[in-house]
């Protein structure tokens, strides 16, 4: 399972998490740590062996977590990039398309074996402030600051659908079946409906929300201001549990992560991890949350202004693939 977290500071820092044989404790091991941007990073993905990393220099990075290597530039767009995202076909260790957007209001798409750039959309007449991929691969939402919300067909590389929202939203995730999606904007965290984009009904945080991901059974993990770690339960509105103070300062990112090793389900830890502005990286056992205040699994301190993070349960360890990306340079740059 790795991890991979952006900085103001333009750094990249890449851990990998590893569990102790006939134990639960684990460790969060670093795998780099180098400034990969000539400006803050604003947004990262992963998927598999591969990860991205978009920056307010107008460039997206892209990164070979098996070899800890930096393997090429994206430069399709005229602004800062402000989302990335990755799809996957479920029964393939290795993504098949990146989808990033950036201020210039474009999402360009790309294939990711080896990374061709495809097809540029217009998808809003100011910047993109978040995108999010439907699990079936052939829909995409995005939200922008010309506070509108535009759906994205990426089999025919076009805007569908385009509405203007009552206020700006900064954040929009499909769920995992994508049947629902779900949009932030300040406080508030609407429920929608996916087939007609209708509202469910809206939750509300004490303060800001700064990042959501989706979870199985139904939640949805959101932090930011408030510094906790709150998992909403979508089917009814209500909070299911919450991790008070998680952090010391604001959460910048949260990703959901199962140990897809596992016999059973009822053996998988899932696991939450979550990033802080004050640079600590947590794991979580959400398992523990029943119970009183829990202990992180895992920490490390990047003792840096961390701005976004991302992770992937599959291992790294593949042997198909590395043709193509390698193909973007002739000349691979070693992490320091």
């Amino acid at each position: 399972m790795s991890i991979v977290a952006g900085s103001y500071e333009k750094f990249i820092w890449g851990f990998k998490i590893k569990s102790l044989k006939k134990s639960e404790t684990l460790t969060l091991t670093p795998l780099f740590s180098y400034p990969s941007h000539l400006s803050p990073i604003k947004c990262v993905a992963v998927a598999g062996p591969i990860a991205a990393s978009g920056g307010a220099d107008d460039s997206v990075k892209v990164y070979d977590l098996s070899s800890c290597s930096e393997i090429g530039s994206l430069t399709d767009h005229s602004g800062a990039i402000t989302s990335l995202s990755f799809f996957s076909h479920s029964s393939l260790s290795f993504p098949r398309n990146l989808l990033s957007a950036s201020d210039d209001g474009f999402v360009c798409i790309y294939d990711a074996d080896p990374f061709v750039h495809l097809k540029t959309i217009a998808s809003h007449k100011k910047g993109v402030n978040d995108l999010s991929i439907h699990p079936s691969g052939k829909l995409a939402l995005t939200v922008g600051r010309d506070s509108c919300l535009a759906m994205l067909n990426l089999v025919r590389g076009r805007r569908i659908f385009y509405c203007r929202l009552g206020k700006e939203a900064s954040l929009v995730e499909f769920d995992l079946t994508g049947d629902k999606f779900f949009m932030v904007a300040e406080e508030k965290v609407g429920v929608h409906e996916a087939e007609d984009a209708k509202l469910v009904f809206q939750m509300e945080s004490s303060k800001r929300v700064l990042c959501a991901a989706p979870g199985s059974s139904g939640l949805l993990f959101t932090g930011g201001e408030d510094r906790n770690i709150t998992a909403w339960d979508t089917a009814s509105g209500k909070v299911a549990y919450c991790i008070e103070d998680a952090h010391s300062a604001r959460v910048k990112g949260i990703i959901v992560l199962s140990r897809n090793d596992s016999d059973t389900a009822e053996d998988d830890p899932y696991m939450v991890v979550s990033a802080s502005s004050d640079g600590v990286i947590r794991v979580w056992d959400i398992r523990m949350t029943i119970r009183e205040k829990p202990n992180p699994l895992a920490e490390a301190n990047t003792k840096s202004r961390l701005t976004c993070l991302a992770g992937s349960s599959l291992k790294c360890d593949i042997q198909r693939g590395t043709h193509g990306l390698l193909a973007m340079s002739k000349k691979e740059n070693k992490m320091q």
